[in-house]
């Protein structure tokens, strides 16, 4: 069985991808073969779509951590031919061939059905990032945070902090955006952000062990300094949910923050979550968190991968980046 999808390649020590017509294994046992309506493009496509070492397994390689569409084939007991499913996470994109084709084939265990009034290309507007934002405001929520004080999000623009953004003040939460694109405060205020803070200015202070305790919550999707900033800021009992790392692998802290006002510092691995946790997410964003994400969902095919690699790689994507297969 023969598909499209966009192949990386090694060559000469760098990376390149392109449309590549691909020949798709015969079904193993447990396995399900996916038709791939939508995908997304996160972060970790772009690394793994530069040969960034740790991300993809080996090249030739297809990335694409995140797929929505129908069982083709299926060997499993639990899908049957036409299911339409979600998968996102574990090996799909790193080591198993990802949503960049047209097709995928993985364990039926990583798939979780689609749930009612969650559209195909709705999944994907949130995707992995929507998923990681879902995981984070489900953890900060379980912590019962106060609602008379506002909630901190870094990375506002991107995609998790956009979805972050819009849930939290779909929720009620005044919402304080932190953006290093502070031309893009309409779009941030239409999100639902009620402040804006450029990360120029909110860096421009030294972090210091405590800092005023202005906000109840926050959640941190770039990592390093600011997520040592955001630590120093929150209230007593409060807590951070940290999902990200582009600002920085690194980040400095004092006990302070936690021995003085009991804060949380809570780590979100949304790609090896249990899939029962990640049905639960999705099962929320299709009742009492439904987001309507179109106007901030880019929807592209494969022939564009390449210029949003560019763009999410350089800071440059606001929102959300949707891969609509078979055009």
């Amino acid at each position: 069985m023969k598909y499209k999808a966009y192949l990386v390649e090694e060559i000469d020590s760098s990376y390149s991808g392109s449309i590549k017509e691909l020949e798709m294994p015969n079904i193993e046992p447990g396995n399900v073969i996916i038709k791939v309506h939508y995908s997304s493009l996160n972060y970790k496509d772009a690394l793994a779509a530069t040969g960034v070492k740790g991300v993809a397994s080996s090249y030739p390689f297809v990335p694409g951590i995140d797929v929505a569409g129908e069982i083709l084939q299926s060997s499993s007991q639990n899908f049957k031919i036409g299911d339409k499913v979600i998968a996102t996470g574990y090996k799909l994109g790193m080591s198993v061939f990802g949503g960049f084709g047209e097709l995928v084939q993985i364990p039926e265990q990583w798939v979780i059905p689609l749930p009612d009034n969650l559209s195909l290309l709705n999944s994907m507007s949130l995707g992995t990032a929507g998923l990681t934002a879902g995981a984070c405001v489900k953890k900060i929520l379980d912590a019962k945070p106060s609602s008379s004080m506002p909630i901190l999000v870094s990375g506002a623009t991107g995609g998790v902090g956009s979805v972050a953004v819009n849930l939290l003040s779909k929720l009620g939460f005044e919402v304080h955006a932190i953006t290093g694109k502070p031309n893009e405060i309409k779009i941030l205020n239409k999100m639902g952000a009620s402040t804006i803070i450029d990360r120029h200015n909110f860096m421009s202070e030294p972090v210091k062990a405590l800092d005023k305790a202005n906000y109840s919550v926050g959640i941190d999707t770039v990592g390093g300094d600011i997520l040592s900033k955001m630590l120093s800021m929150i209230s007593s009992h409060g807590s951070v949910a940290c999902c990200g790392n582009v600002a920085g692998m690194k980040f400095t802290s004092s006990v302070f923050p936690f021995i003085l006002r009991g804060i949380s510092l809570i780590g979100i691995d949304s790609a090896e979550s249990d899939i029962n946790f990640k049905e639960q997410i999705w099962e929320l964003f299709s009742k009492d968190w439904s987001l309507n994400l179109e106007e901030y969902s880019k929807v592209i095919s494969l022939h564009d991968i390449g210029n949003e690699i560019t763009a999410i790689l350089n800071g440059a994507q606001i929102g959300r980046v949707v891969i609509k297969h078979g055009v």
